[in-house]
């Protein structure tokens, strides 16, 4: 036995009490929410480092599913599935699976993983389009040579509802059939301290990630819509950050496009999603009402406007928002969103068009209660 397993867990707990310091002394605190939210976002930070390093094996990789509502970062999509692999150098590997019947399935070989410093360059990028997938919805992906790095595959919702995601598995082709060691305090040792690297690499990141983009932009605007950071062939994305009053509204506006998958969403100042099952604070374009001449007119606020495309700010009167396009054809461009500042009492004077989206507490009540049902169908906790 070696002399470290006499307290394996060191590392992690220093980690632990910086990354506590980390988020205390984060400069955006402004409430005891803000504290609080970001206390929550600490707990899923330790458990997916936890998750991701004990679940690291490059002889037998393991899809691992480390970003959700309850291990919430990067501005994840309220929408999507995540998984994540780690890949060894010149190891053979089939992916296999069923698709689903979500809008869109994405893979992604990046050469690293974020970090404070930047992001990994991207080896390959597609979705399932460039798949032989089969009547049955099975297909098979075999690939080797790659120099190490990170699988992710994202599966995206459009209807939580109706769509059903896929199966998906991973092996490695060289080492099947072969046993997994047995376990050593070594090994163990080694895994806390991966996971006391993660967690505060990650903590870094995400601290840093929108400071390179989204806060360079002028408040309460959104970018023109581009190619998405992050070697994503088929999304477009447009970013921005928001700052509002209660007597304010601002009022996006984006013309319907030709894809499978259009999202928007507003997060917090942790760079994570806001509580999207049990608030709306994201839509897509199956859960949107579009306007005459094929316009999508959502309004941020913390007041309540009455409509289907309100999203929530939840006590978050600053905040970052980001507008998703996935599934576009090989080529195509997309027209971006405008946004406006409006006061919030003069906003149907203001934007007429939007007395068409008016619903009542029994409708919203319901727009709610489906998304927790969408929610809980992914099965992820």
């Amino acid at each position: 036995m070696s002399e470290s397993a006499a307290d394996s867990t060191a590392a992690f707990r220093e980690a632990i009490a910086e990354g506590e310091r980390m988020i205390r002394e984060a400069p955006f605190i402004e409430t005891a929410q803000d504290l609080a939210e970001g206390l929550d976002y600490f707990a899923g930070s330790i458990r997916s480092a936890i998750q991701m390093a004990f679940a690291y094996d490059l002889e037998h990789p393991v899809l691992i599913n480390p970003t959700h509502q309850y291990a919430r970062q990067g501005l994840d999509n309220p929408d999507a599935l995540y998984f994540n692999a780690y890949l060894a150098e010149g190891a053979s590997y089939c992916l296999s699976g069923r698709r689903g019947t979500t809008a869109d399935l994405s893979f992604q070989i990046m050469d690293g993983t974020y970090s404070a410093d930047g992001a990994p360059g991207t080896v390959a990028a597609f979705d399932d389009r460039e798949l032989d997938i089969a009547d049955d919805g099975t297909f098979e992906w075999r690939f080797e040579g790659v120099k190490g790095g990170t699988l992710i595959i994202r599966e995206v919702y459009d209807d939580w509802l109706s769509e059903d995601r896929g199966t998906l598995r991973l092996q490695r082709l060289d080492t099947a059939g072969v046993p997994r060691g047995p376990l050593d305090p070594d090994r163990i040792d080694k895994r806390y301290a991966v996971a006391a690297k993660m967690l505060v690499g990650r903590l870094r990141t995400w601290f840093a990630f929108p400071e390179w983009f989204t806060y360079k932009e002028p408040v309460n605007t959104l970018t023109p819509a581009t190619v998405t950071p992050g070697g994503l062939a088929s999304q477009y994305s447009s970013i921005g950050h928001y700052s509002l009053t209660p007597e304010q509204a601002l009022v996006v506006t984006v013309p319907v496009a030709d894809c499978a998958y259009q999202a928007i969403q507003i997060g917090s100042a942790w760079y994570v999603s806001t509580d999207y099952e049990h608030h709306q604070t994201s839509l897509t374009r199956a859960q949107s009402v579009v306007s005459d001449g094929g316009l999508l007119r959502y309004v941020i606020s913390e007041r309540d406007p009455g409509i289907a495309n309100w999203l929530e700010t939840t006590g978050h009167p600053r905040g970052v928002m980001m507008l998703r396009w996935q599934r576009l054809a090989m080529g195509a461009t997309v027209t971006g969103p405008s946004a406006r500042i409006v006061d919030f009492d003069e906003l149907f004077d203001e934007v007429p068009e939007l007395a068409t989206q008016r619903v009542d507490a029994a409708e919203w009540t319901a727009r709610i209660e489906a998304r927790q049902v969408g929610v809980a169908r992914r099965m992820l906790s």
